[in-house]
């Protein structure tokens, strides 16, 4: 009996490994094609691009509720053009112990792009922000195809800094709305910008 269970075991506890190290492994590649390819952190000032290591907790499962309400804003930005918004729907899940819920949104100005018509945007501040990450928030950027069942996967670990965060006075970046302020912290995807 013994001699059965113990591969069976040394099995499973592989296989759990390697779904854990193939995780690391996907979210490293994604990170390091981000800073190689990025648009306005050029050359050697790439080095200055940090993240949080990778850390899969922080991988969470959400629940989607449709917004009943589909009225277009104007999100505020960093510079002087507001964007207009709708609020396309509302997640709520748990990480830290937290019960924590967020709006996603949806942009008009990109549903009239073939490329862009699907994608739906989620701005945060979190407890990190303007210490250990950029202090007017991070985004993440997600698409309709990824709600099934009323469910979302959101991955901080692939949370990044608008283009503001390296460049000021250029940029229209949309600030976090106060829905998506976070009293938690998370500890997962891009930091401040800069020497660590």
């Amino acid at each position: 009996m013994k001699r059965t269970i113990f591969p069976v075991l040394l099995i499973l506890q592989t296989a759990v490994s390697f779904s854990q190290s193939s995780y690391q492994d996907s979210i490293t590649a994604y990170i390091k094609n981000y800073i190689n390819n990025h648009e306005v952190v050029k050359g050697d000032d790439r080095k200055e691009l940090h993240f949080f290591e990778v850390n899969e907790k922080f991988k969470v499962l959400a629940k989607f509720e449709r917004s009943a309400n589909n009225q277009w804003f104007e999100m505020p930005t960093s510079g002087r053009l507001k964007q207009i918004f709708r609020v396309y729907g509302t997640l709520s899940f748990t990480i830290n112990d937290t019960l924590v819920k967020m709006n996603l949104y949806q942009s008009q100005g990109l549903m009239g792009s073939n490329e862009y018509k699907n994608y739906l945007f989620l701005p945060f501040t979190d407890a990190t922000t303007g210490n250990e990450t950029y202090e007017s928030g991070r985004y993440i950027d997600l698409q309709t195809s990824d709600i099934k069942n009323n469910e979302i996967i959101i991955d901080f670990n692939k949370a990044y800094n608008p283009y503001c965060a390296y460049v000021s006075g250029v940029y229209n970046c949309p600030i976090p709305p106060k829905e998506n302020h976070l009293a938690v912290a998370i500890r997962a995807g891009e930091k401040t910008y800069g020497k660590h």
